[in-house]
């Protein structure tokens, strides 16, 4: 799951918890609410982390030109 989904997650859970009321008998909607908000922040700080760990820099390698005849190629 990616960013995206954490964040549709988080908003899901925000909309169930305080946004509707909704009955439904046997289901607490709070309860599920916060229990996608929590899922989602987890997923955000998870995919946070992952991502920082693979952002390593690492440097260019560049290549070594030798050039044997310094005058070759100069125009007089």
């Amino acid at each position: 799951m990616g960013l995206g989904g954490c964040i549709v997650l988080i908003a899901v859970g925000a909309i169930l918890t305080f946004a509707t009321d909704w009955e439904m008998s046997g289901v607490n909607l709070d309860l599920v609410g916060l229990i996608l908000m929590a899922v989602g922040i987890i997923g955000v700080a998870t995919f946070t982390s992952i991502a920082r760990r693979r952002r390593a820099v690492v440097p260019p390698v560049t290549q070594t030109v030798v050039d044997d005849d310094p005058n070759r190629n100069y125009r007089y």
